[in-house]
């Protein structure tokens, strides 16, 4: 790869690459109800944000009708190049509360998760919320022969998880596969 003056790299064939976009992707946590609201603010400031919805059913008695819904509700996203200006441009937008962040400043997204949820909401197949399961935690079977089991998860494949079930005082444990949409974590 060859670097231009202009930014661009070239492959050595004249093709032109685009150059690495600076901004990068951080979570805004917003109040909740109010992420709509927030979105339409921030594109006026020329903040590109997405925010991304998924179709449920109202829970009105009266009537029921399908309605977008956030997916994350409290939290969008927004893709910028993040400097003090616009650190304080976002947090000073009514309804935004804060970037996640750690002791070292603001926690950046990996694009591909961003790409990943756009996939998803361009596929037009039903999505809907499940717990963040991650290999170590605690968690109950809600669904199946083992509804009531508690253990800890330990993932062999993103679809399929083992649930090991121990006896501390004899320092024994037993494990067996399920899916993972059959346990939900213990807080």
């Amino acid at each position: 790869m060859i670097s231009d003056r202009s930014g661009f790299e070239t492959t050595g064939t004249n093709e032109l690459i685009s150059p690495p976009s600076p901004e990068q992707w951080f979570a805004l946590y917003v109040q909740v109800n109010h992420e709509k609201e927030v979105v339409k603010r921030l594109e006026l400031k020329d903040i590109c944000c997405f925010l991304p919805l998924m179709e449920t059913w109202s829970k009105r008695r009266d009537r029921r009708k399908k309605i977008q819904l956030p997916m994350f509700p409290g939290y969008i996203f927004i893709h910028v190049l993040l400097d003090s200006s616009a650190n304080l441009t976002i947090v000073k937008t009514p309804g935004a509360l804060r970037l996640l962040q750690n002791s070292e400043g603001p926690l950046t997204i990996p694009c591909y998760q961003v790409e990943n949820l756009k996939t998803l909401m361009l596929s037009q197949k039903p999505l809907e919320s499940h717990a963040y399961l991650k290999e170590g935690c605690l968690v109950r079977v809600v669904r199946g022969p083992l509804t009531g089991c508690v253990g800890i998860l330990k993932r062999s494949d993103p679809k399929r998880g083992r649930l090991v079930v121990g006896v501390d005082i004899i320092k024994q444990s037993v494990a067996v596969e399920l899916d993972l949409e059959d346990v939900e974590p213990i807080h």
